[in-house]
């Protein structure tokens, strides 16, 4: 029987309060990291994010699961994207410094985690998003709400999108580096482990090994 992970929590400030990462350790040094969020109202204990981890540490990865503060608060109610995305590049930035250093970074999430990712993948030098559950379109009688198409658009490095193939979000479309796995299901992701798993996995090590660690900037000694 295989050994558990090794999970190391970790209390990482923020500008918004502390976060938590779930710290997930191989059984061997890892060849690159997988960092992923939680939905809007959810958890790190989603079973996409639990299935990822799986995926990642059997290719040899380590894997953290970052909770952000309003959910280290108690809170379900998410706040405004410039928020999340700040207190998760303060997240990223601090693991890259830490337990995560020198190593290839893929970033993702599930739902609101996703488009997280996907507005700070330059930010915090992902070499790629992993997004599970994307939500494209909110639902809703409006139907002239925004779609979140352009945060896809915007990365530039490769993205996969594990969709339920009757997300009440919408079906994202496959682009340049953009490749789109529909499976069965809903927005969820509690349907079709297996094929979820097959995605990741057939995806995730082709990223991380064709990544390099991202360039830290540095001042020039003086001279």
């Amino acid at each position: 029987m295989a050994r558990s992970p090794a999970v190391t929590p970790l209390e990482l400030e923020t500008p918004s309060g502390p976060a938590r990462a779930h710290l997930h350790a191989p059984e061997a040094e890892p060849r690159g990291t997988l960092v992923l969020g939680h939905g809007a109202g959810g958890g790190v204990g989603a079973p996409d994010l639990q299935i990822a981890t799986r995926v990642a540490l059997d290719a040899g990865h380590a894997v953290a699961l970052v909770e952000q503060p309003y959910r280290v608060a108690g809170r379900r109610s998410p706040p405004r994207a410039p928020v999340l995305d700040a207190a998760w590049i303060a997240v990223v930035e601090q693991l890259r410094d830490g337990p995560l250093r020198d190593l290839p970074l893929v970033t993702g999430g599930r739902s609101s985690g996703a488009r997280v990712a996907c507005r700070t993948a330059e930010a915090t030098g992902a070499v790629g998003v992993l997004c599970l559950a994307f939500p494209l379109i909110p639902p809703g009688r409006d139907g002239h709400l925004k779609s979140r198409l352009p945060e896809l658009e915007a990365v530039t490095v490769p993205v996969l999108v594990v969709q339920g193939e009757n997300d009440r979000f919408g079906m994202p479309p496959p682009g340049p580096d953009r490749t789109v796995a529909v499976v069965q299901g809903d927005h969820g992701l509690k349907k079709d482990r297996a094929a979820i798993a097959a995605a990741i996995e057939a995806w995730l090590p082709t990223v991380l090994r064709a990544g390099r660690p991202p360039r830290r900037a540095r001042a020039s000694p003086p001279g």
